[in-house]
């Protein structure tokens, strides 16, 4: 399929710059694939939408501030997006555990050995050049590096959240730009369908007889890189690291036996889950990459129901949503939510498929 059968105008009012004040108070879209019913409510309603018996599947991976500033040696400034350890049982073995896959930007390529200096407790080496801006660096903190991360990181907005860089808003996306399922230290953006959630909310889930799985999946260039190529079915897409333990593979393993529904919230841990199915239709616990890239034609195996957000024009997460609920139906949603002035991409409002 070509690309630009995915394309659609998205007016720049729409794109989210903040979040809602409270995260239940966004809006939701639902949708039901079956028939092609279109409700609008709050994301607080999703409780009439969920089962007894249901699974919420929840990414719990956490947003590292994985941007840095610095300069080199020269003088120049460089920004550096760190991506992930590379090979971090090796770099540890070795006694190099600050070794990190990176994405540069800099007026001129970095090349291996050039030094950069991030602040006084923090240098770095490159050891390793790249293509396409990536790069290896040997970090060099003065104490914990994750400890030097929070303190002078900024949080890795992607570029259509468009700020001034005030300490205010950086407070907001220290906060915000995390759900409050966030555990696992790892991913460089967020899983932004579980933004809407609170305690409060999942607390009414549970109660509802709704069991809740958490899964990790730390979200990387994979998710939000744009596809280059024309013919979809070309687009490689970058591997991202996933664990599913066993417990979570027990409960949503129990939930398919009963004949009940695995609801994914997010794009990427539905690919997880679509990852990780055995043969006989069920999830085997374990932890690796992925880089099953889900678009029109595929069979979901796993997942019933989704909870996702409004995805950018030509992007993966739109091909997944499309090939889970049909193109079609998705364009006519999309429109709608135009029409009513939802709220777009990573900071805007909820839609359920089921």
């Amino acid at each position: 399929m070509r690309l630009d059968e995915f394309n659609y105008n998205l007016p720049e009012v729409l794109i989210a710059q903040y979040p809602v004040d409270k995260r239940n108070e966004s809006r939701l879209l639902v949708v039901n694939k079956k028939n092609g019913k279109i409700e609008h409510k709050t994301f607080n309603d999703i409780l009439d939408f969920m089962k007894e018996g249901d699974v919420l599947v929840v990414n719990n991976t956490r947003v590292i501030p994985a941007r840095l500033l610095g300069k080199k040696e020269t003088g120049g400034s460089v920004e550096v997006l760190i991506l992930r350890k590379n090979n971090p049982s090796d770099a540890e073995r070795e006694g190099e555990s600050n070794v990190w896959e990176c994405l540069a930007k800099s007026s001129k390529k970095l090349k291996q050995g050039a030094r950069i200096h991030f602040h006084e407790r923090l240098e770095g080496e490159v050891i390793e050049g790249g293509s396409n801006g990536k790069c290896i660096i040997q970090f060099y903190p003065d104490e914990d590096f994750g400890d030097i991360l929070d303190n002078i990181g900024t949080m890795p907005l992607p570029p259509y959240i468009k700020r001034n860089g005030s300490a205010g808003d950086r407070q907001i996306d220290r906060e915000r730009y995390q759900t409050v399922f966030a555990r696992n230290k790892g991913a460089i953006a967020a899983p932004t369908a579980g933004f809407h959630f609170t305690n409060e909310l999942i607390s009414k889930i549970r109660e509802k007889g709704v069991k809740i799985a958490p899964v990790t999946v730390h979200i990387g260039l994979g998710t939000f890189m744009p596809i280059r190529v024309e013919d979809i079915e070309d687009h490689k897409l970058e591997a991202e690291y996933f664990e599913i333990d066993g417990k979570t593979a027990r409960l949503i393993n129990e939930t398919i036996t009963a004949g009940n529904r695995v609801v994914a919230v997010g794009t990427s841990a539905t690919r997880a889950l679509e990852f990780a199915v055995d043969e006989d239709g069920r999830v085997r616990p374990g932890s690796g990459y992925t880089n099953l890239f889900i678009y029109h034609g595929y069979k979901f195996k796993i997942v019933n129901a989704l909870i996702t957000n409004f995805h950018q024009p030509k992007s993966t997460p739109l091909l997944l949503v499309s090939a889970f609920a049909g193109k079609a139906l998705i364009q006519d949603v999309y429109q709608k939510a135009i029409k009513e002035n939802y709220r777009f991409l990573s900071y805007g409002d909820g839609m359920m498929l089921f």
